[in-house]
C-alpha cells in the first residue's frame, strides 16, 4: 500500500511540469532578403492558453508580438505558429537579439523565456580603392581598399596588372594587410608601377572588386633639383647685391628726403599775436 502511493506521487510529479521555454535554434544566422525562423517552444503545468510575447532586446526594449498581434515594422511581415516566428525578408536592421516570453498564470511558475540571437548575413558591395597615380621613387605609398557594409567583415585581395599579390612573399618590396586592405610599399620602385585593383569577399555571396587604376612611378630627377637649388640661390644673391648697391649710392636717403622736399617749417614771424578787434 505504501509502495503503491509513494509511485502515485511520483507519477504525478513528474507529470506536473511548470512553465518551461526553450529554442531549438538560439543561434540563427540568414541572408539578407531571406527568411528567418525565431524558434520558441514552452510546456505549461496547468495553462491551456498562456500569453505569448515577443520583444526585440537594443538599447530599448521593444514589442515584436504583443496582445496577440505583431506591431511596429513586423506587422505585416510576420507569422507566429505556437511561439514560433518566422520574419520575412529581413535586413540588416531586423539583426539583434529577441526574447520569447510565455506568460502562464495558472502555473506554480508563471513566466519562462528564452533568448535567440538573429545575424543577417550581407555580401560583399564594391568596395571603395584609393590608389595614388603616381609617386616618386623611394617614397611611402599607400593603396587603400575598404568595403563598409559587408557581414561578416569581407577580406581582401590585391592584383596588381591582374595578379594577385601574395600576402606572405619573401624579399617581397610590399606589405598586405588582407583584413583592413591596406598595400604598403615602403620604398617605391619604377618596378611598381602598374595597374592595382582590389577584390572584397566575405564566403556570403560573390566576391566584389574595384575597377583598376594605373599608378606611375617617376624617378626623382636630381640634376633638376640641384639646378632649381643653384637658380633659387643665384636669385637672393642678385637681389642681396642689388640692395647693397642702391644702399651705396644713395637711393634710400634720397627716396626718405624726397618725402619730406615737399614741407618746410613756417618762420617764427608769422607767428605774432595781433591785437584783437572789439566792437
Amino acid at each position: 500500500m505504501f509502495v503503491s502511493v509513494a509511485l502515485l506521487i511520483l507519477i504525478q510529479s513528474i507529470a506536473v511540469v511548470p512553465v518551461t521555454v526553450t529554442s531549438r535554434s538560439p543561434q540563427v544566422e540568414v541572408h539578407e532578403f531571406s527568411d528567418a525562423e525565431l524558434s520558441c517552444e514552452f510546456r505549461t503545468e496547468n495553462d491551456k492558453n498562456p500569453r505569448i510575447e515577443w520583444k526585440k532586446i537594443d538599447k530599448d526594449v521593444s514589442f515584436v508580438y504583443y496582445d496577440g498581434h505583431f506591431v511596429g515594422p513586423f506587422h505585416d511581415r510576420a507569422e507566429i505558429k505556437g511561439a514560433t516566428v518566422r520574419l520575412r525578408r529581413v535586413t540588416q536592421v531586423d539583426a539583434g537579439k529577441y526574447r520569447c516570453e510565455v506568460s502562464a498564470p495558472l502555473d506554480s511558475i508563471t513566466l519562462g523565456e528564452t533568448n535567440v540571437t538573429l545575424r543577417v548575413l550581407v555580401p560583399p558591395q564594391t568596395p571603395l580603392c584609393d590608389v595614388p597615380s603616381s609617386a616618386m621613387t623611394g617614397s611611402q605609398v599607400e593603396l587603400r581598399c575598404r568595403d563598409q557594409h559587408s557581414i561578416p567583415p569581407a577580406v581582401y585581395t590585391w592584383f596588381k596588372d591582374n595578379h594577385a599579390l601574395p600576402i606572405r612573399q619573401p624579399n617581397a618590396t610590399y606589405t598586405v594587410n588582407e583584413f583592413t586592405g591596406i598595400l604598403t610599399f615602403q620604398t617605391v620602385s619604377r618596378a611598381d608601377s602598374g595597374q592595382y585593383h582590389c577584390e572584397a569577399k566575405n564566403g556570403v555571396g560573390p566576391a566584389k572588386s574595384c575597377q583598376g587604376t594605373h599608378m606611375h612611378i617617376d624617378d626623382l630627377n636630381v640634376a633638376a633639383v640641384i639646378a632649381g637649388v643653384v637658380l633659387l640661390c643665384l636669385i637672393m644673391l642678385f637681389c642681396a647685391f642689388g640692395a647693397c648697391y642702391a644702399h651705396r649710392h644713395g637711393y634710400f636717403s634720397r627716396h626718405r628726403g624726397s618725402q619730406h622736399s615737399g614741407y618746410s617749417h613756417p618762420p617764427k614771424e608769422d607767428f605774432k599775436h595781433t591785437q584783437s578787434f572789439m566792437l
